[in-house]
């Protein structure tokens, strides 16, 4: 496969906050960079001939979409690991969260993921970056090709969505309407 300039030297340009915000995905440094290199070979592997529009905004998202596939693909095979050595752990204290607290986790960080997905794009990239990139709101209004000031409303506004819409899930939860 010919790589395309243009990609490559996009790509290096933003190699390390793209690692970082994998990092903050992952949590991990070397998982991190072997994702960044993944999501470059996807986003070279798409076709010249079906531009993007936005092609950083895609790579971020590519980087987003293989950080989250990992962090569940450890996360399930450390259970797996567990419930095979359970003869092991059993005499030792459990450490942690019941499984009341994990299931409650996995339901906030599940309405945190669906309130993300209902922003728009842009304001949804710029909460990423602030968030998981660890970008300064002066990078996401350079990346964005914004004023610094909107790149804080969008950023302010994707928190408040966020905020709203787990306070209001979490109330129906509570009231037994939903679930």
């Amino acid at each position: 496969m010919a790589h395309n300039p243009d990609k490559l030297d996009m790509f290096m340009t933003h190699r390390g906050r793209l690692v970082n915000y994998a990092n903050r995905i992952v949590g991990d440094r070397a998982d991190a960079e072997d994702v960044v290199q993944d999501a470059y070979l996807r986003f070279e592997g798409v076709a010249d001939d079906r531009p993007v529009d936005e092609p950083l905004a895609y790579l971020y998202r590519i980087v987003r979409n293989l950080s989250l596939d990992l962090r569940r693909r450890l996360g399930r095979d450390r259970l797996r690991l567990v419930a095979e050595d359970t003869g092991v752990l059993a005499g030792m204290a459990e450490d942690r969260p019941s499984p009341e607290a994990e299931i409650g986790a996995r339901r906030a960080l599940q309405r945190v993921t669906e309130a993300m997905a209902e922003l728009p794009e842009r304001t949804r990239i710029a909460l990423e970056m602030h968030r998981f990139g660890g970008c300064s709101i002066r990078e996401i209004a350079r990346h964005l090709n914004i004023s610094t000031g909107l790149a804080h409303a969008l950023v302010v506004q994707g928190l408040e969505h966020c905020r709203q819409r787990l306070h209001r899930d979490g109330n129906l939860h509570r009231d037994g309407n939903h679930d």
